[in-house]
């Protein structure tokens, strides 16, 4: 039951719009009452009524341990008691900095900020200073934020400038933004011989925006080659698959090496962060050393970078990590895929370390216009049972799940269970 939920909603949505302060949290496309949630154990999140459920979307991707682990939590504690910010220099900031740019061949100086969409925001405004051009080029299905040049749709062109998909955006501030077609090279080279510069080219190398999509390499490597030929810079987009994927993020699935990169979730350990890097020459664009301005009272907090640090850490620290977490999220895939199979129900799936995504479709899924023909009214039925069944599956069929440490093979096993009854259901 979720009696104090649906309370809490209502009364909610008297004073924040639409109850939420995140749109995918209000649940309008699977339907229902979202749950509030109380508190969080490990894997599983307890909400206000006492329901218990395995959680699949740890706050969206940054909760890699769990719920409340103690390291980090310790960590907080202990860096909070000196003080929750600065604004002022720290000895945590060039540490966790170190962190990032040892594991990252790309990364040679990386800044802090406060979220994923400040990082892109800012990396965007970086390119176009280095390079001295507009337009840049994103695909469709890629979420980078909600900054105003990014929040755009498709023409009617095979390759357009964007028009605004949000009231409050003007055409102005998306007419240098480009769509191509996510593992399409020829929508990319088409939009290049149209614009008379291209700053950068930004992608996530591996999707999580669309569900679970990962850029083939060779895509990745007619990319790169595009941006060297026209003297563009690349972005890989890592907010989400930055330490997710794999503890060097889609550099360990691609050889491709980015200009810039992306970083959050995970290297803020649960807490408010993100980050974006790159090669020396370009990161020393950014003032005070160079002309290309940004700047954030609470970047580079200390509470945020101890959080980030001991994530980071407890993750070096831990070799096989991740070769476990995919070993759960293949075992939870194939029992999903399998209890699809024997509903009759059609099931593309797809894993990438900690990170699973699943489309109720009957073909594969490479691209945003595939992603769109995924059943979206079974998905919200199939997430809607397994929601009283005590699973937490992400509350869109375009939205990437994670495993985390905390789970166990018998936590898989139960959920499998639960889809084999729910798949005969739908």
């Amino acid at each position: 039951m979720l009696n104090r939920s649906v309370e809490a909603f209502k009364e909610a949505q008297k004073y924040i719009p639409g109850g939420v302060d995140s749109p995918v949290r209000a649940f309008k496309s699977v339907g229902g009452v979202p749950p509030f949630i109380d508190r969080g154990e490990g894997a599983f999140l307890i909400d206000i009524d006492s329901n218990r459920y395995l959680d699949f979307v740890q706050s969206w991707g940054p909760l890699i341990f769990g719920h409340s682990d103690e390291e980090i939590l310790n960590s907080v504690v202990e860096t909070a008691k000196k003080g929750l910010s600065f604004g002022a220099p720290t000895l945590l900031e060039t540490e966790l900095a170190k962190e990032i740019v040892d594991l990252f061949e790309s990364i040679d100086k990386v800044r802090f900020v406060n979220s994923g969409t400040e990082a892109v925001m800012s990396a965007i405004r970086l390119a176009r200073g280095y390079t001295g051009r507009d337009d840049i080029v994103k695909f469709e299905g890629c979420y980078h934020g909600h900054s105003d040049s990014l929040l755009v749709q498709a023409g009617s062109g095979a390759a357009t400038f964007g028009n605004p998909s949000s009231p409050g955006v003007p055409a102005d501030l998306t007419r240098h933004t480009l769509l191509a077609k996510y593992n399409d090279i020829e929508s990319v080279r088409r939009c290049f011989e149209q614009s008379e510069g291209i700053a950068c080219v930004i992608l996530e190398p591996i999707a999580g925006n669309m569900g679970l999509v990962p850029a083939k390499e060779e895509f990745l490597q007619e990319l790169r080659r595009l941006c060297d030929q026209y003297g563009a810079l690349l972005i890989f987009d890592e907010v989400m698959s930055g330490f997710r994927a794999g503890l060097k993020g889609a550099q360990e699935y691609t050889a491709v090496v980015p200009d810039l990169v992306t970083l959050g979730k995970v290297i803020g350990g649960g807490m408010p962060v993100g980050a974006f890097g790159g090669r020396e020459e370009i990161m020393n664009m950014l003032s005070p050393e160079g002309p290309v301005y940004q700047a954030g009272t609470l970047s580079g907090n200390p509470v945020a970078m101890a959080a980030g640090l001991a994530a980071i850490r407890k993750l070096k620290s831990d070799p096989g990590i991740f070769e476990r977490l995919e070993k759960l999220a293949t075992a939870l895939i194939k029992g999903l895929k399998e209890a699809a199979e024997s509903a009759s129900v059609p099931l593309q799936v797809e894993v990438r370390g900690s990170m699973f995504g699943f489309f109720f479709n009957e073909n594969s899924v490479e691209n945003f216009d595939d992603a769109l023909k995924s059943d979206t009214k079974r998905f919200a039925r199939f997430h809607s049972e397994m929601l009283k069944k005590g699973v937490y599956f992400a509350c869109s069929q375009f939205e990437t799940g994670f495993v985390c440490t905390p789970m166990r093979e018998e936590d898989i096993e139960d959920t499998v269970e639960k889809a084999n009854e729910v798949m005969k259901s739908i």
